[in-house]
């Protein structure tokens, strides 16, 4: 038996398109002679549709797009992932499920058992966990069909109380096939070899893991499908963030008798600041592209000030959306140091981009001179810093608007995390690039841009952090130590560690305690706060849900 992994890149929601995709699919499959070709997780419709399965119309649209690809099927077979209709009136009106079509017609429907609700997912709000279990017969092979998170239930501490392939292994199939719309994160795809390797030595069996690819608004979803041997060796492991395919002959994968391999991995359980900075600029490349071309824009502005954050975001939008297509504007205030005007003219003469000097000088003044009288004579303070970050803001903001630019946002999660952000000023834009990405993590990311030349130029790497708003500002007149913070800043974020247990690891008490603390009262400004790209295991945005009025640890 043939079979094609066919790892594609779908648009929520737009049925049209996603059915194109398939059908041009299960074409290159029958052009390959292909018995079987596998999609992933909710293909038809995208995934996460979330909402969107709240409406009928939108699930009668899954149902024609079934109707639609069925008709292609006369001469091979097709898994594909929509959501299906429960027929009882107990329990959700829905399953999660993988549509198995042939001949013209829908033979077998196999429904998702374990539905996270967790981090960035909420299946049990929308879907009915399976209750029954069967194999699918074809062309004398037993499949055993999982969809995404059905495989993820080993381990020492299983969050479910049900293996679906438990209950499948009963029937005596010959091959594990998963339809899975896993996201990246940068150390995610080691997690889910380990998970299929798993699977393979528990039941025996090679898997074929065929995984989508794209990103959904904040979601990188990063492809990278699998086929393992019985004896759990990778035999293919398809492209990261780009789409793919691979067939197989199954009757040679069932037959492999390669030694099984010797792995080892060790999660990761502090922030090394380079580990898989290659893919974490990948993820953010494919982030910005997918959401500018899902959502129809085609251009992006941006404040350039000559820091460091502000130049990767500028030299990664240049190569997600070509050089061209983003403006960077300068806007040097009262306080903004000449060299760092020098240095982002020179980032952009090295990107070749378009880019603007607005000097706000007499904006500020203009805002101070109105505000004098009611000022009362107080001395300089935040109000007169954040007077500079928002006047920036509304200038970037009017010509987005006047000339159709998407603001792409700057801040990273270290400034982020600890509130060191003006709300309306530099917290402003249509998406953040930067925002799950710590600082020294930034760092990592431009001296990985400029790994064959310089483009970031290297005063701007080299020189200290500041927001120039007042004389003399360094950042670490506010922040501890970047290098200290995001380490700590992990440690409570990504890896939900109390106070104790950081302090535990040998972090000075005091300023653990202070961190966690900006950390929790400055959720008000994350709440509103643009979509996030997300490439770690704990982002800000819809997977973290963290009360704005809150006492703990603040």
């Amino acid at each position: 038996m043939k079979i094609v992994l066919a790892q594609q890149n779908y648009h929520i929601g737009n049925f049209e398109l996603n059915t194109e995709k398939i059908i041009s699919g299960i074409q290159d499959a029958i052009a390959q002679e292909a018995d079987l070709v596998v999609f992933s997780e909710l293909c038809v419709c995208g995934y996460p549709p979330r909402d969107f399965l709240e409406f009928e119309d939108f699930i009668n649209k899954c149902y024609a797009a079934i109707d639609t690809i069925k008709a292609y099927t006369d001469r091979i077979a097709v898994i594909v992932g929509a959501p299906c209709r429960n027929p009882q009136r107990d329990g959700k009106d829905l399953f999660n499920a993988a549509w198995f079509l042939h001949e013209r017609e829908v033979k077998q429907v196999v429904h998702k058992t374990l539905l996270p609700t967790y981090d960035v997912f909420d299946e049990y709000r929308y879907f009915e966990p399976a209750y029954e279990w069967n194999v699918i017969p074809f062309k004398g092979k037993k499949l055993a069909v999982t969809i995404c998170e059905d495989i993820w239930n080993l381990g020492d501490n299983p969050l479910y109380r049900i293996c679906p392939m438990d209950q499948l292994i009963l029937q005596q199939p010959d091959v594990m096939i998963n339809i899975s719309a896993s996201p990246f994160d940068y150390d995610h795809d080691q997690d889910r070899k380990e998970i299929i390797r798993a699977n393979v030595m528990k039941y025996k069996l090679p898997m074929l893991y065929s995984c989508t690819v794209g990103s959904q608004t904040e979601i990188v979803f990063d492809g990278g499908s699998l086929v393992f041997d019985a004896q759990g060796n990778i035999v293919k492991e398809l492209p990261y963030f780009q789409e793919a395919s691979y067939t197989l002959e199954l009757d040679e994968l069932l037959q492999s008798a390669k030694p099984a391999p010797v792995v080892a991995h060790t999660p990761v359980k502090e922030l090394v600041f380079d580990y898989n900075i290659d893919r974490i600029y990948q993820a953010l490349v494919l982030g910005i592209r997918d959401y500018f071309g899902k959502m129809g824009f085609t251009k992006a502005i941006l404040g350039s000030s000559g820091g460091i954050d502000s130049a990767v975001t500028l030299a990664i939008a240049c190569e997600a959306l070509g050089k061209e297509n983003v403006r960077a504007i300068l806007l040097p205030s009262p306080y903004s140091t000449e060299h760092s005007v020098d240095d982002a003219v020179a980032l952009s003469k090295n990107l070749d981009n378009p880019h603007d000097i607005i000097r706000i000088s007499d904006i500020y003044e203009s805002f101070l001179s109105t505000l004098e009288p009611h000022f009362k004579g107080l001395p300089f303070s935040l109000a007169e810093e954040n007077l500079q970050s928002r006047i920036r803001g509304n200038l970037l903001m009017a010509l987005s608007n006047k000339f159709g630019y998407i603001l792409l946002n700057t801040s990273n999660k270290s400034e982020l995390s600890t509130g060191y952000g003006t709300l309306y000023g530099d917290m402003a834009g249509g998406l953040s690039v930067l925002g799950d990405v710590y600082k020294m993590q930034v760092y990592a990311l431009a001296r990985y841009i400029n790994r064959d030349t310089e483009i970031i130029p290297a005063n701007i790497i080299d020189k200290a952090p500041s927001a120039e708003l007042r004389p003399n500002q360094k950042d670490s007149d506010s922040l501890p130590d970047y290098s200290i913070l995001d380490r700590i800043l992990y440690q409570y974020i990504e890896r939900r560690q109390g106070p104790r247990e950081i302090i535990s690891q040998g972090f000075d008490t005091a300023l653990v305690d202070r961190t966690l603390k900006l950390v929790n009262t400055n959720e008000y400004k994350r709440n509103q706060f643009c979509p996030i790209i997300r490439v770690s295991s704990k982002a800000f945005g819809v997977g973290r849900r963290v009360p704005i009025v809150g006492k703990y640890l603040s």
